[in-house]
C-alpha cells in the first residue's frame, strides 16, 4: 500500500498555517468594530484544528524525504483541498455565496488566476477583500516554489531542463529545498513591499496598495474595486504594468540578482524574448489603436501596455475592456494569453519558455525536410534539447490545446455562448483571469455562469495551474501499485 502519511501530515501543516493566517482578515474586522470578524475567526479555528489534527495523526519519517509518488500527490492535493478551506471565510462570511462560488473564488485567488464571482467588492467588508489579496499573495508564493523545486524533479511538461541544464545555479541549489524557500520568501516579500511602497506614493489608501501590491506581484489580479485599475492614476497604472512584468520573470535571476550577478537577467534567452514580444504586441496594437480611435496617444499607449501585460503576465488586472477594440485586438490577446510569462515564476499559461522550444523543433522539422539525411537537433539558447526534456514539453503542449478545446466544448454544452466558452476556458487554463465575451461584459465577473460551466472553470484553472500532467498522472491504476 501506498504510504500517505508524509503527503498528510505535511497537508496538516500547510492547512494549520494557512488557518493561522486567516486569523490578519479577522482581527482587521475587529479593529474596524465590524461583526463580521467572528466568522472569519470561526474559518480561521476550523481550519487549524483540522490541520493541527491531519499533522498529529499522520505517521511521518522526519529522517526521509517525499518519493517521487508522494510528491505528485502533495503537489495535487495542495491545489485542491488548500481552497476548500480557503473558502470558509466566504461561506462563513458576509458575501453570502454558494460553496460553488467560494470554492471557484477560492481555487481563482489561490491558482493566481483571478476570476470573480463577488460584485461591488467596495461593499465587502475588508476582512474578505483582504483575504483575497493573501490568496493570491500565497497562492503565487507557493506556484513560484513548487516550479523551481518540484517540477524539475518530476519531470513535468519540460521541467527538467531547469533541473540540469540552463539554470545551473538551481540545479545545484536544488537539494537545499529549505535554503531555496527562504531566500524565495525574503525576494518575494521584498518585491511586494517596493510595490506597496510605490503604490503608496501614487496615491492608493494603505490596504489598496497592499492588496494589489500582494495580486501583482503573485500575477493573481484580485483588486477592491469593480471599476479594477481604471479607478487608479496613471502613475498607478505604470508602476502596475512594471511590477506585473517582474512578478512574471523567473526568480532564479532574482537570486542570483540579489548576489550582484546582473548579467544572467539580461542573457536569459525567456527573459528577452518575454519583453520583445510584449513590446512587439505592444507598439501593433498601439499603432492600430491611434490610427482608429480618437484618443490622445498617451492614453492609447498606456491602456494597451497594461492590458496586454496584465494578459501575458496572466494578472488579469484591467484598465479597459478589449473588445472594444474590434477583432485584431482579441486575436493577438488570444495569442498573448497562450504564450504567457516566464518558466520559475508565479505566471501561467504554456511559458515562453515552452513557446520558444516549439519554435526550435518546427525550424528543426522544417531544416529536416530540406536536408533529410542530416542529423539536427532542436536547440534552446545555444543548447541541444534531448528527447528527455522534448517529449514531456511536446505532451504538455498538445494536451493543454486539447485541454482548451474539449472544456470550451463542454461550456457551449452547459448553455454558454461560444465566445464566452472560449475566452473563459483560455483564462481559466492559463490562470490568466482577464474576462472577455458576452457573458462577462455586462458585470466584469463570473457571476452570469451556471454551477455547471463554474465548475469546469474551476477544473480547468486546476489543470492549468498543476501542468495537466501532475493530475492526469493520478488516473492511471499503475501510479497507485507499488
Amino acid at each position: 500500500m501506498p504510504d500517505f502519511g508524509p503527503v498528510f501530515h505535511h497537508l496538516g501543516l500547510i492547512l494549520l498555517a494557512l488557518g493561522v493566517t486567516m486569523l490578519a482578515p479577522a482581527a482587521l474586522d475587529l479593529s474596524l468594530a465590524d461583526p463580521n470578524w467572528a466568522q472569519v475567526f470561526e474559518a480561521a479555528i476550523i481550519t487549524i484544528l483540522f490541520g493541527a489534527l491531519l499533522a498529529l495523526a499522520s505517521r511521518v519519517d522526519r529522517g526521509k524525504g517525499l518519493s517521487l509518488r508522494q510528491a505528485y500527490l502533495l503537489t495535487a492535493a495542495i491545489w485542491v483541498i488548500v481552497p476548500a478551506f480557503g473558502a470558509l471565510p466566504f461561506i462563513l462570511g458576509k458575501p453570502d455565496v454558494s460553496y460553488t462560488d467560494a470554492y471557484f473564488e477560492a481555487v481563482s485567488g489561490i491558482t493566481t488566476t483571478g476570476y470573480t464571482v463577488f460584485l461591488k467588492l467596495e461593499e465587502l467588508p475588508k476582512s474578505v477583500v483582504l483575504w483575497r489579496g493573501m490568496l493570491n499573495w500565497m497562492g503565487g508564493l507557493g506556484i513560484a516554489f513548487v516550479a523551481m523545486i518540484f517540477l524539475p524533479v518530476m519531470r513535468i511538461g519540460g521541467m527538467r531542463y531547469f533541473q540540469t541544464e540552463g539554470f545551473d545555479t538551481l540545479g545545484k541549489v536544488l537539494p537545499r529545498a529549505r535554503d531555496i524557500a527562504i531566500s524565495l520568501l525574503q525576494i518575494y516579500s521584498g518585491l511586494t513591499l517596493l510595490c506597496a511602497l510605490i503604490f503608496l506614493l501614487c496615491g492608493m489608501p494603505a490596504l489598496d496598495a497592499v492588496i494589489h501590491a500582494m495580486a501583482a506581484i503573485a500575477t493573481g489580479g484580485f483588486g477592491t474595486y469593480d471599476a479594477n485599475f481604471a479607478i487608479w492614476s496613471p502613475a498607478a497604472q505604470y508602476a502596475g504594468l512594471v511590477f506585473m512584468l517582474l512578478g512574471a520573470m523567473p526568480y532564479i535571476r532574482f537570486f542570483q540578482l540579489v548576489q550582484g550577478q546582473a548579467k544572467p537577467l539580461w542573457r536569459d534567452s525567456q527573459v528577452r524574448a518575454f519583453l520583445r514580444w510584449f513590446a512587439y504586441f505592444c507598439v501593433m496594437m498601439s499603432a492600430y489603436r491611434a490610427i482608429r480611435e480618437d484618443i490622445a496617444f498617451e492614453q492609447v499607449f498606456r491602456e494597451t501596455a497594461f492590458n496586454f501585460a496584465s494578459v501575458l503576465t496572466g494578472t488579469g488586472f484591467g484598465v479597459s475592456g478589449i473588445e472594444a477594440w474590434g477583432p485584431f485586438a482579441l486575436v493577438l490577446a488570444f495569442l498573448l494569453g497562450l504564450a504567457g510569462g516566464c518558466t520559475g515564476s508565479s505566471s501561467g499559461a504554456l511559458s515562453v519558455f515552452r513557446v520558444q522550444v516549439v519554435f526550435a523543433a518546427i525550424g528543426t522539422s522544417i531544416r529536416q525536410l530540406h536536408s533529410p539525411h542530416r542529423v539536427i537537433q532542436p536547440h534552446y539558447d545555444g543548447k541541444a534539447l534531448d528527447e528527455t526534456t522534448l517529449y514531456p514539453l511536446m505532451l504538455h503542449v498538445t494536451g493543454y490545446i486539447l485541454t482548451l478545446g474539449v472544456l470550451s466544448v463542454a461550456m457551449s454544452m452547459a448553455g454558454v455562448d461560444l465566445t464566452s466558452a472560449l475566452f473563459a476556458i483560455w483564462g481559466c487554463i492559463g490562470n490568466i483571469g482577464f474576462g472577455i465575451g458576452p457573458m462577462v461584459t455586462r458585470t466584469g465577473t463570473m457571476v452570469d455562469f451556471n454551477d455547471t460551466a463554474t465548475w469546469l472553470m474551476t477544473l480547468a484553472m486546476l489543470l492549468g495551474r498543476l501542468g495537466l500532467l501532475a493530475i492526469l498522472v493520478l488516473a492511471l491504476p499503475r501510479f497507485w501499485r507499488d
